[in-house]
């Protein structure tokens, strides 16, 4: 393998030092009027500035294709004087954040997987693993932000929830160290988070600071246990959690905290790669200590990057001047630079070919590999973790032309739903069977076929398919629209019209509403997307009616 002639940390300025430990965060798409979160998210001029002139070490990429984000991602590559970390939360394999990519189901399912066959359940994980990793290559995105490594004890998490592997120790431990093993195929980056342990809590970190009141004895039991998993299994990076955690210390949250990051994880746990902090805009940090104080506080507790500062250039200004007033040891800032290009040397070998000799800085950047996206093999081990991962209880009558059904399909926001375009089957599959749509969600969303006018729980009620789409969900959680889907099944209950049931994402949810399940068919897929609806919905209902009773969907 080459070796690049990357300058040493001492070599660079102290601005050019504190730039790489920031990674800052873009749209996937390609076009600026395209960005769907301005206030996050740079436009092209200002993501040139932060890569050319402030020389960051990275980018976070969210929203917009595979094939842009290999676009985007050469040409940032080719923008930087020294190679970026590109990453992206793809816990759910690259599909789940760029579009045409395989999205396999929440890492829970696999969990699930292993309550009727632990064997599978591993080598399922370590597929997903090397899938996620060579889809993420192909598109130049050379760290993973995965796996979620948080044992997800507490069903009321709203945050974490089917993100982890399971509600298990052991099971969360196993499954993330096979996740490791197939990564480790593809010269791509892995993250374990979030340490030290962000499963136990009832608090959103992205609205506010969530408190765990657990003794050190009982973190170094379950917490932490999926940690030293990890960096076992040569995990090469952590990210911190936004808590609270009486026990590690009293003041200061885990991202940062000295006694957390630099005596527990570095000393004690002995984990030498890189500490990535969540992402620092979130309200449970910025709400108290502002962007600066944050990423200056987060430098001192042993933090190597500064993950979405709200003012990256400013993030940057105030650790600077932090160093310079002798508040941070410069050896400090050098220590964290000298993580980052070990990290960056593992990435190399995508931007390096054989025989080179040259400095990273001259190299082209690596061709986008579209070829290894959503292979049919991919897409095939993710309908088969989500066939083994779910549920079906009975088969569901179809309804008739002459006396057609609803298929009442409850989400919490219709407007930003991906899994419901036109050809979703969860929408065109209960057509086929005379079940037509009624789209209600949280926002005060609804849509009915022309001709039936406004329609209520009350209201214009007929036999009935309802089809809920619920998970743990950041920002709001879900119990408004458990209520809305806890009113739609009373109802139709009461009126004795309630054919079947599925949901869609989370078994918590599931379980909730389980009085309702009883005496009715029904389903539970771990997965939201088309693939899943797939999957799911001709188990539950008949095959397709012969077409010469299909002519009224024809036109």
């Amino acid at each position: 393998m080459a070796t690049s002639r990357l300058p040493a940390p001492e070599r660079l300025s102290l601005p050019e030092q504190v730039a790489q430990m920031v990674v800052v965060r873009a749209s996937g798409h390609l076009f600026d009027h395209e960005i769907r979160y301005p206030a996050w998210e740079a436009d092209s001029a200002t993501l040139t500035r932060y890569v050319e002139e402030l020389g960051v070490g990275g980018v976070i990429l969210l929203g917009g294709s595979a094939a842009e984000v290999g676009l985007k991602t050469q040409a940032l590559q080719a923008q930087a004087r020294i190679p970026l970390l590109m990453a992206a939360d793809v816990e759910e394999g690259v599909g789940q954040r760029f579009s045409g990519a395989t999205w396999f189901p929440p890492p829970m399912a696999l969990s699930a997987v292993a309550d009727r066959n632990t064997t599978a359940a591993l080598a399922y994980a370590e597929a997903f693993g090397a899938a996620t990793a060579a889809e993420a290559l192909a598109i130049g995105l050379n760290w993973v932000l995965a796996p979620v490594v948080d044992v997800n004890n507490n069903p009321a998490n709203p945050v974490i929830n089917v993100r982890a592997f399971g509600a298990g120790l052991e099971r969360v431990s196993t499954l993330t160290q096979a996740f490791i093993r197939g990564a480790q195929t593809q010269p791509v980056l892995t993250a374990a988070k979030h340490f030290p342990g962000h499963g136990d809590t009832a608090t959103d970190s992205h609205l506010d600071l969530p408190v765990l009141p657990h003794s050190r004895d009982r973190l170094h039991e379950l917490e932490l246990a999926p940690f030293r998993a990890a960096i076992a299994a040569g995990v090469d990076s952590i990210m911190t959690a936004h808590l609270q955690i009486p026990a590690l210390d009293a003041r200061l949250p885990a991202t940062l905290s000295p006694a957390t990051l630099t005596g527990l994880l570095r000393q004690e746990l002995g984990f030498d790669g890189l500490i990535v902090t969540d992402a620092l805009i979130m309200g449970a940090i910025a709400n108290t200590y502002g962007p600066y104080e944050a990423a200056v506080l987060a430098v001192e507790a042993g933090a190597d990057v500064l993950l979405m500062p709200g003012d990256p250039e400013g993030t940057i200004a105030a650790v600077i001047e932090a160093v310079n007033c002798g508040r941070i040891d410069p050896a400090r800032i050098t220590a964290s630079v000298e993580r980052l290009w070990r990290a960056k040397q593992k990435a190399a070998p995508a931007l390096l070919p054989d025989g080179a000799g040259h400095a990273w800085e001259h190299l082209p950047p690596p061709p986008v590999n579209l070829a290894a996206v959503a292979q049919p093999a991919t897409r095939q081990l993710a309908a088969d973790i989500l066939t083994a991962s779910m549920t079906v209880q009975g088969q569901i009558v179809p309804s008739t032309a002459a006396d057609p059904g609803h298929n009442i399909v409850v989400v919490d926001d219709a407007i930003g739903c991906r899994f419901l375009e036109r050809t979703a089957a969860a929408l065109t599959w209960p057509q086929r069977h005379h079940y037509h749509l009624k789209l209600v969600d949280t926002q005060g969303c609804q849509h009915w076929p022309q001709g039936e006018g406004e329609f209520s729980v009350e209201q214009n009620l007929r036999p009935s398919l309802v089809q809920i789409f619920v998970r743990g969900n950041p920002f709001r959680g879900s119990a408004q629209l458990l209520q809305l889907a806890t009113a739609w099944l009373e109802t139709l209950q009461s009126a004795q019209l309630l054919r079947g049931v599925i949901i869609y994402g989370s078994p918590y949810a599931m379980d909730q509403l389980q009085p309702y399940l009883k005496q009715v068919p029904h389903g539970f897929t771990y997965g939201q997307m088309p693939l899943a609806q797939s999957l799911i919905l001709p188990t539950l209902l008949p095959e397709p009616l012969a077409m010469s009773d299909c002519q009224e969907f024809t036109d």
